[in-house]
């Protein structure tokens, strides 16, 4: 993990770090705008370091965080991280890569000319950033590892322990 990213609303994301990823995304961040962000299929999103690097190297005023991502990950083939994916991050966090996430005007300043569309799935295949839910939430930090879980490891992994509810975090609170 190269670094965990929230806001009170809205990019760029400032960096922590560690927070807490549950069904609803990871504790601390909020979405201004709920009807196109969030919810429990697109609790989390994902880019990868690399790919930051490289638009930085094309020219684009891009650093992690500017594009809204929560996660910014290293290390994966993101050819790999497709809709359908699992990824083990850290011990106990489980996602399950759920769309490409559809760029919007809110992330032009992180590119050269305003051009937001670099990231489009339909435009650039390989370039756009992803949406996970939490199958198994827990708490991540910088520096966790981040892999690709198979089917059969994911569903291991939220056997042996009860799946993460909005209900069992508030109970965990003391709520």
């Amino acid at each position: 993990m190269a670094q965990i990213n929230v806001s009170s609303g809205g990019v760029p994301k400032r960096p922590v770090g560690s927070a807490r990823v549950t069904v609803d995304g990871v504790e601390g961040d909020r979405q201004r705008d709920r009807r196109h962000h969030g919810g429990p299929e697109r609790a989390v999103c994902l880019y990868p370091l690399e790919l930051i690097e490289a638009l930085r190297a094309e020219g684009h005023p891009i650093a992690p965080g500017l594009i809204g991502e929560n996660l910014t990950v290293r290390g994966l083939d993101w050819s790999t991280v497709v809709p359908g994916a699992h990824l083990r991050v850290g011990a106990d966090v489980l996602l399950q890569i759920t769309r490409y996430a559809g760029p919007c005007a809110n992330i032009a300043a992180a590119f050269a000319d305003g051009d937001y569309a670099r990231v489009s799935h339909a435009r650039h295949p390989g370039w756009s950033r992803l949406c996970a839910r939490v199958r198994r939430g827990g708490l991540v930090t910088v520096g966790d590892a981040v892999c690709l879980a198979s089917a059969t490891e994911a569903d291991e992994l939220v056997a042996r322990r009860p799946k993460v509810t909005p209900a069992s975090v508030s109970r965990r609170r003391g709520g």
